[in-house]
C-alpha cells in the first residue's frame, strides 16, 4: 500500500529527485517550510523507505565504460531455486546496471555497461553462454542515450 504523501513532500521528493544536494534550508525557500520541517520530512523518507538510497550519477563514458547494453535473458527452467540463484548472481555483477524479472517472452531483461565490445563478449561469454540454465540471451547494443533516470513521478 503506497505511503501517503501531502503536497509539500511530493514537492520534496521532486527537488531531490533532481538535485539531493540542496540543503535543509534551500529545499524549505523551495517549499515554503521550514529547516527543521524539512529535517523531520526527510528522516521519516528514509526510515520509511521512500528515499532508497542518496547516490551520485556517474557519466559512463566519462569513467570509460562507454558502451552499455540492454539484454534480453530466456532462462532453461524458472525453479524458484534458479530463479533466485540468478538473481543473486546479477546482484553481485558490477557491470550488470540494473535487472528486471519480467513478463513476455523473455525472464529478465538487463542493462550492462562494458570498456568496449571484446569486455563484453567475455562478460557474455561467462555470465550467459557459460550457464547451463540460460536458453538464449539477446544483446542490444545502446547508439545513443536519450533519457536515462530514475526519477519517479509524483502526481
Amino acid at each position: 500500500m503506497p505511503i501517503s504523501l501531502d503536497d509539500v513532500d511530493k514537492r520534496l521528493l521532486t527537488l531531490l529527485q533532481k538535485n539531493n544536494r540542496l540543503t535543509a534550508d534551500e529545499l524549505g525557500d523551495h517549499v515554503g517550510t521550514s529547516r527543521s520541517s524539512v529535517q523531520r520530512r526527510l528522516k521519516r523518507f528514509r526510515e520509511e523507505g521512500i528515499i532508497e538510497a542518496d547516490i551520485s550519477v556517474l557519466s559512463p563514458k566519462a569513467v570509460g565504460r562507454s558502451m552499455t547494453f540492454i539484454v534480453e535473458v530466456e532462462l532453461e527452467r524458472e525453479r524458484t531455486d534458479l530463479l533466485d540463484d540468478f538473481r543473486r548472481s546479477m546482484l553481485a555483477l558490477e557491470d550488470v546496471q540494473q535487472c528486471y524479472y519480467v513478463t513476455g517472452h523473455t525472464d529478465f531483461i538487463l542493462v550492462v555497461t562494458a570498456v568496449d565490445m571484446t569486455a563484453y563478449e567475455e562478460f557474455s561469454r561467462r555470465v550467459f553462454t557459460e550457464n547451463a540454465n540460460i536458453r538464449r540471451f539477446h544483446s542490444n547494443v545502446v547508439v545513443s542515450r536519450v533519457k536515462t533516470g530514475l526519477d519517479v513521478p509524483l502526481d
